[in-house]
């Protein structure tokens, strides 16, 4: 199962529970964005989340990992990532961005998603919708790289994209990458957001990755919380996070937490989806 890399490999059938699982964190984050208010705490999205992942009787991915005691990470505005939910309140105008993950027969999903409350503020905006594009365009490059190293260099050029289109100076956080996932959370191999000298493994069928670019308003540099688990832009600016777990299969790439398998977004890119047959 297991390559040089210790990377794992899976089979056709694991895929499949991984799919599951990918529908129910797909559901549970379009459960919590339909609902999102402001003056809903992000407690609040925390228990919308959990209901949907009980309802579908999968097991919280987050929940106890490492300690970490909430079923989704809700990170806002300058929080990166890994922001605990508790009594804090959302405000208008608040970037919001919700990490999630369930596991469906020892197989787990990962995704995440950000929006702005209310009206936004046209550079919040434009973060989200740059964050979300070069998730994408990292995806669509695991379909036409040879090397993992290829998803870093099109993201990077993705974002240097948006940047110049909207006027907006965008920073990428590079402490936190993307990663292999499968009957753990976090597997090898690391998936970097930026490029690299390291060309990085060749893509093989049965790999499964997560693909989650971060960026900010600002710097790219980060700190730790009191907390141990929330992670604040140093230079108080706003940030934004997206994820999609894909598996890479004979015939191509499938977006296992995207309801249609990510066909629209990866169709605008020239790459078609390849489902799992049967």
């Amino acid at each position: 199962m297991f390559g040089r890399e210790r990377i794992e490999y899976k089979t056709h059938d694991q895929v499949r529970a991984m799919r599951r699982a990918g529908l129910v964190v797909a559901q549970a984050l379009e459960t919590v964005r339909g609902a999102a208010r402001p003056g809903m705490t992000t407690s609040d999205l925390d228990e919308l989340a959990a209901a949907v992942i009980a309802d579908a009787g999968a097991t919280p991915s987050f929940l106890g990992y490492e300690g970490y005691p909430a079923t989704v990470c809700v990170s806002v505005n300058d929080e990166v990532v890994h922001g605990i939910p508790g009594p804090r309140e959302l405000r208008p105008g608040d970037v919001v961005s919700v990490d999630c993950g369930a596991i469906v027969d020892g197989w787990h999903g990962d995704s995440a998603a950000s929006f702005v409350l209310g009206d936004a503020d046209p550079a919040d905006e434009a973060l989200v919708e740059a964050t979300r594009r070069a998730m994408w365009d990292g995806i669509a490059a695991l379909a036409t790289s040879e090397r993992l190293g290829g998803v870093g260099a099109a993201i990077e050029d993705s974002v240097r994209e948006s940047g110049a289109r909207s006027g907006v100076v965008f920073g990428i956080v590079e402490e936190y990458v993307g990663h292999g996932i499968g009957s753990a959370m976090h597997q090898p191999p690391d998936v970097p957001n930026h490029r690299t000298r390291e060309r990085g493994p060749r893509l093989r069928p049965g790999m499964c990755l997560a693909i989650e670019p971060m960026l900010t308003r600002g710097e790219r540099l980060t700190q730790v919380c009191e907390d141990d688990w929330t992670v604040v832009t140093d230079d108080g600016s706003r940030s934004a996070h997206w994820e999609h777990s894909v598996a890479l299969l004979e015939g191509g790439i499938w977006v296992l937490t995207a309801v249609d398998g990510g066909r629209q977004e990866l169709a605008d890119r020239g790459v078609e989806i390849a489902p799992l047959a049967g």
